[in-house]
C-alpha cells in the first residue's frame, strides 16, 4: 500500500472479524476471558524451595519445573526477569539453589555456567533481600544479617506514620507473614551436598559482612531506620521479649483471616507463599483446612505443558474480561450480542460487596468494586474497577438491567471515595504514599507503596465521561489538575502498570477526550507530537522495560502490537485519525495480524514492580489491537 492512499476498509474490517472470531474461540464457558500471566522464573524457583521446607517434593513436578527453568537460561547462564532483559543476580541465585535441590549435578554445562555468572557479580552477599531469606529458611544464609522486622508492628495503630496498612496492599500481604518468619528464624536442615558454600567469594568471611561501614554522622530517615534494626537485633537476642508470641499470634489471625477462596493471599504469589510458609512454621499441619485450600490452590495457578511446568505469580480474568467486552463492543458487534450478555452477567456475579483492608481508612463507604482476580475479595481495585464500569455501561444485559445500573453506581460511588488528596486515584488505597517506609533497610524489593498515578487515574476519568461527568464535577476537575501536574516535559506521562511512557500517554488522552477536553489544546499537541516522534520505520510503536531505569529510553523499542495500538488509540483519541502516523500504525496492525485472527508479541507490555518485576499478559497482544482498529474504523466513517 503506498502511505498517501487510504486504508483498504474492506481488508480492515476483514482483519476485525477475524480478531472477534479469535477472542470468541478463547472464551471460556463461564463467559469470561483469561489469558496466561507470564512473569519471570523466580516464580518456579521459589515453588521448589518451598515444597522442599514444608516436605512436599514431587519428584514428577520438579523435574518438570526444572525442565521450565532449563529453557528458560540465557546462553550466559543466567536467568533473567523479562524477556530480552540481562541476567539477574538473585534470579539466578535462586534458580541455582532450586537446580542443586533437585539435584541437578553441579559440574554440568547449566550449573556451570550459572555459577560462573553468579560469582562474577560477587556471589550471594550482594543478593537482594528476600533472596536472601530464602537462603537463611535453608541456614545458608545468617537471620542475624536480614533486617529485623518486629512483629510488634501488627500492633501500631492506622494513625501511627509506620504500622502496617501504609504498605501497599501487596507489600503488607508479604510483610504480615514475614514478620513471623524473620522472628522466629527457622532452619531446614539439607545435607552439605545441598548448600551452596560455592556462591560465596573466595576468602569472604561474615566478619567481612560485619565490618560493613555506617555512618551516622548525619541525620537521615536511612540512618535512623538503620540504627532501629540495630537495636531490633539486639533487642531479639535477649531472652526475655514482652509481648513478642503476642504480637506473632495477631499476625497469625491476621493471616488467617484474609485468605481467599481459592485458597491464596491477595491472589499473588508472594503473599501466598509466605503466608503458608508463616503458618506451617507456627505449627499448622500440612492437613490443616487453611494449608490445605492454600497447597490445593497453588494448583490453579500452574500451567503443564508437555514436559514442563511453569507457574503464574497471578491470574487476570477480571481485568481480560472487560477489556475482551470492550474490544469486541468498540470494533462493531451488538451491546446484546449473546456471548457479551454472558460475559456481562459473569462481570456482575465477580463484584465485591465486602469490606476489604481499604475500609481501614473508609469504614463507611459501601463496598462495590471488582479485583483483578477470581478471588481476591480483601482487595478490589481502582483500575479493574473503572474498566469494568465502562465495559458493563456498553452492554445491554436483558433482564438483568437493573442490577447492572446499582453496580455501576456502587462501583462509581466506591471510586469517588478512593480519591486520593491530591486528585489522583492509586490502584488499592486512598493516600498511600509514604515514602520515608522505601528507607526501611528491608525495602529493598521493589514498590512498597501504592501512590496516585496517572494511568490508574486516566482511566477512572475515562470512566466518568463516559458515564457523563465533565470538567464541572469536581472529581473531574482534581483529576484532571493531578494529570496536569504530572506531565513530563516532552509532552508524556510515565506509565506504572504497563510500559511505560507509550502506556501512559496513551491512557490519558482516551481520558481526556471523554471528559470533554479541547484536543487542540498545546499540552495535548505536545503529547500527541511525542507519540509520532516515537513511530518506528515500520510503522508499529514498541518502548523497552529499561526506559524504567533510563528514561532516556523513553518510547524506543521494537515496535509490539500493544503498544502501537496504545499509540493509535491516544492518536485517535486527539482527533489524528486521518494522519500519516495513523495510517502507518493501522497498516503495521493490519500485516502483523497471523492467520488465526492474533498477533504475536514476546515482549512484556505489563508492570507489576519498575525495575522489580514485569508482566507478559498475553491477551495484550490482541484486545488492544481489536480496540484500537474498531475505534479507528469508527473515527474515519463518522469523518
Amino acid at each position: 500500500m503506498k502511505l498517501e492512499e487510504a486504508i483498504d476498509t474492506k481488508r480492515l474490517t476483514e482483519t476485525i472479524e477475524a480478531a472477534q472470531k479469535h477472542l470468541f474461540d478463547i472464551q471460556e464457558d463461564g463467559g469470561y476471558w483469561q489469558g496466561d500471566f507470564k512473569s519471570n522464573p523466580t516464580i518456579e524457583a521459589e515453588h521448589l524451595m518451598l515444597t522442599q521446607f514444608m516436605g512436599l517434593k514431587d519428584e514428577g513436578e520438579w523435574k518438570k519445573v526444572v525442565n521450565y527453568l532449563k529453557r528458560k537460561q540465557l546462553e550466559d547462564g543466567s536467568w533473567n526477569i523479562f524477556p530480552g532483559g540481562k541476567g539477574d543476580l538473585s534470579t539466578t541465585i535462586e534458580c541455582y539453589f532450586a537446580f542443586k535441590l533437585a539435584g541437578e549435578s553441579t559440574e554440568g554445562e547449566e550449573m556451570t555456567k550459572a555459577r560462573e555468572f553468579i560469582m562474577d557479580k560477587g556471589g550471594i552477599p550482594e543478593a537482594r533481600i528476600f533472596t536472601k531469606i530464602w537462603l537463611s529458611l535453608f541456614g545458608i544464609w545468617d537471620w542475624d544479617r536480614v533486617p529485623a522486622m518486629p512483629p510488634e508492628l501488627i500492633f501500631f495503630p492506622d494513625w501511627f506514620p509506620i504500622n502496617i496498612y501504609e504498605f501497599a496492599s501487596w507489600a503488607r500481604g508479604t510483610i504480615v507473614p514475614l514478620l513471623i518468619v524473620i522472628s522466629k528464624k527457622p532452619v531446614h536442615q539439607l545435607p552439605a551436598d545441598k548448600k551452596l558454600p560455592e556462591l560465596f567469594p573466595e576468602g569472604w568471611s561474615w566478619e567481612d559482612e560485619d565490618r560493613t561501614e555506617k555512618d551516622y554522622s548525619t541525620f537521615s530517615w536511612s540512618n535512623l531506620f538503620q540504627i532501629a534494626d540495630d537495636a531490633l537485633k539486639y533487642y531479639n537476642r535477649l531472652p526475655w521479649q514482652p509481648g513478642r508470641e503476642k504480637a506473632i499470634k495477631k499476625c497469625e489471625e491476621w493471616i488467617v483471616a484474609r485468605q481467599e477462596a481459592d485458597g491464596s493471599w491477595g491472589g499473588i504469589q508472594p503473599p501466598w507463599v509466605y503466608s503458608l510458609l508463616a503458618l506451617y512454621i507456627q505449627g499448622y499441619q500440612l492437613d490443616h483446612p487453611v494449608m490445605q485450600k492454600g497447597i490445593e490452590g497453588l494448583g490453579s495457578f500452574s500451567i503443564e505443558e508437555r514436559d514442563e511446568l511453569k507457574l503464574q505469580a497471578c491470574v487476570s480474568p477480571v481485568w481480560d474480561t472487560a477489556w475482551a467486552v470492550l474490544a469486541l463492543v468498540e470494533s462493531g458487534l451488538p451491546s446484546d450480542h449473546p456471548e457479551l450478555n454472558l460475559a456481562g452477567e459473569w462481570l456482575l456475579d465477580m463484584e465485591i460487596r465486602s469490606e476489604g483492608d481499604w475500609s481501614v481508612d473508609l469504614d463507611e463507604v459501601e463496598p462495590g468494586g471488582w479485583a483483578f482476580e477470581f478471588a481476591n475479595e480483601n482487595y478490589p481495585d481502582t483500575d479493574d474497577t473503572s474498566v469494568v464500569v465502562i465495559a458493563l455501561d456498553e452492554l445491554s444485559l436483558h433482564d438483568k438491567e437493573k442490577e447492572k445500573a446499582e453496580a455501576i453506581d456502587r462501583g462509581l460511588q466506591w471510586l469517588l471515595a478512593m480519591q486520593s488528596s491530591n486528585g489522583g486515584w492509586g490502584a488499592f488505597d486512598v493516600d498511600n504514599d509514604q515514602e520515608i517506609l522505601y528507607e526501611i533497610p528491608f525495602a529493598d524489593f521493589g514498590a512498597i507503596i501504592d501512590p496516585p498515578t496517572v494511568d490508574v487515574t486516566a482511566h477512572i476519568l475515562e470512566m466518568m465521561g463516559r458515564l457523563g461527568f465533565d470538567m464541572n464535577d469536581k472529581p473531574v476537575k482534581r483529576g484532571y489538575e493531578y494529570i496536569r501536574d504530572e506531565q513530563n516535559e516532552d509532552g508524556s506521562w510515565f506509565g506504572r502498570w504497563g510500559v511505560n511512557y507509550i502506556y501512559g500517554t496513551g491512557c490519558v488522552l482516551p481520558g481526556m477526550e471523554a471528559i470533554g477536553e479541547d484536543m487542540t489544546k498545546p499540552y495535548v499537541r505536545k503529547a500527541v507530537d511525542w507519540i509520532k516522534n516515537h513511530q518506528n520505520g515500520d510503522g508499529g510503536w514498541g518502548e523497552t522495560l529499561e526506559s524504567y531505569s533510563n528514561p532516556e529510553l523513553a518510547g524506543e523499542g521494537e515496535s509490539t502490537p500493544s503498544q502501537t495500538a496504545w499509540s493509535l488509540i491516544s492518536l485517535i483519541a486527539a482527533g489524528e485519525e486521518d494522519s500519516m502516523s495513523v495510517k502507518r500504525g493501522v497498516e503495521y496492525l493490519l500485516e502483523q495480524q497471523t492467520e488465526d485472527g492474533t498477533w504475536e508479541e514476546e515482549n512484556y507490555t505489563g508492570t507489576g514492580f519498575p525495575g522489580d518485576f514485569y508482566i507478559g499478559y498475553v491477551l495484550y497482544r490482541h484486545y488492544f489491537p481489536l480496540i484500537a482498529l474498531g475505534r479507528y474504523r469508527e473515527a474515519i466513517t463518522e469523518g
